[in-house]
């Protein structure tokens, strides 16, 4: 058994997460946002760390003797491969992703992140994409004297307020053929 990443948790909740590949053969990892109220270290927006992110990764080769700590590979296009944060960063600005869904189809991720105080979220992650926290919570601004990554704020796709639901957790996008109805939808 290898270990292919390793992450340093500075609080014992937040801790996010869940893998897949993706229909580009990468593997697509969640990270909570370390933990804690209100994300103390700015750790959402903060994109020379691994947590509260998308991070996704090559583990089909490694970095070729680059970094002998490192047993997987960064995809070229990803958006910090060659400058300015960490290499294996997809999106950020999660809180607390539990799960999230790649649709088969059309590789499109959608993430259900866990809020705070007042709203759920899913997420329509996307290549450089800030899913906001901890300067948003869903749509509203929330901790504004943070500061803001250097890809813009994009709201997400569904929140949900804490009178509607109080843990988002995702799951598939729906490709079966029983139910028309949901064909291409993100449940969760």
């Amino acid at each position: 058994r290898n270990i292919i990443l390793r992450f340093s948790q500075p609080f014992a909740n937040h801790n996010g997460g869940w893998i897949g590949f993706g229909p580009d053969g990468f593997l697509y990892i969640a990270s909570g946002d370390g933990g804690s109220s209100g994300d103390p270290q700015n750790n959402g927006q903060n994109t020379n760390t691994l947590l509260g992110k998308m991070l996704r990764i090559d583990v089909s080769r490694d970095a070729f003797g680059s970094d002998p700590l490192r047993d997987y590979a960064i995809p070229n296009d990803n958006p910090f491969a060659t400058s300015g944060g960490r290499p294996e960063i997809w999106a950020y600005g999660l809180r607390n992703p539990w799960k999230f869904g790649v649709d088969p189809q059309t590789g499109d991720v959608f993430a259900a992140d866990n809020g705070w105080e007042s709203w759920e979220m899913v997420h329509r992650i996307v290549r450089g994409g800030i899913c906001g926290w901890p300067v948003m919570e869903g749509r509203t601004a929330l901790r504004t004297e943070v500061k803001v990554g250097p890809t813009p704020i994009l709201p997400p796709v569904k929140d949900h307020p804490h009178s509607e639901a109080n843990s988002v957790i995702g799951g598939p996008i729906y490709r079966g053929e029983k139910l028309p109805d949901l064909q291409g939808a993100y449940l969760y």
